[in-house]
């Protein structure tokens, strides 16, 4: 074998023996308050966001709602079906960016960012679209994003004066 394979079995088995332990142990100090999932990661992120200030936390709970929500969906039971499993799985994980994306939209002031945010959420919908076309599935019915403005609302120099 050579040094390069030797050395990826070894980290790999390194990575799981770590997995492991951890489990082990956060099982060992929590036996008794067993945690669905959603509290668990929610948990996690609350830990990590408490030094954040009063007005970015809205932005970081919608973000702790799409993360938990695209890990949840993500466990599913798998059908024997490899393509089917891998879109079951990956449209979740898709809805979570786009969720994440509506987020900055509604939060972020950097127009580099909220441009990427608004291509993040077209590409994701374009996957998503693609990944259930080819397995046959139907597609969702349309609904508005709720960071979409009528187009009733307002013309157009007016929307260009707004970016």
């Amino acid at each position: 074998m050579s040094s390069n394979f030797h050395l990826s079995i070894v980290s790999h088995a390194a990575a799981i023996a770590l997995g492991i332990v951890a489990t082990t142990a956060y099982l060992t100090v929590y036996p008794t308050n067993p945690q669905s999932l959603a509290a668990y990661i929610s948990a996690i992120c609350a830990k990590s966001f408490r030094s954040a200030s009063a007005g970015e936390a809205p932005y970081l709970a919608e973000n702790v709602s799409a993360m938990t929500k695209m890990m949840i969906d993500m466990g599913i039971r798998p059908s024997g079906d490899v393509d089917a499993d891998f879109v079951a799985m990956m449209v979740p994980h898709h809805q979570g960016a786009i969720e994440m994306a509506r987020a900055e939209l509604r939060y972020g002031r950097n127009k580099p960012l909220r441009r990427m945010a608004q291509e993040i959420i077209v590409t994701q919908l374009q996957e998503i679209t693609a990944m259930r076309l080819s397995l046959g599935q139907a597609l969702p019915p349309f609904v508005p994003s709720p960071d979409q403005i009528p187009e009733s609302k307002f013309d157009n120099a007016t929307l260009v004066k707004e970016q």
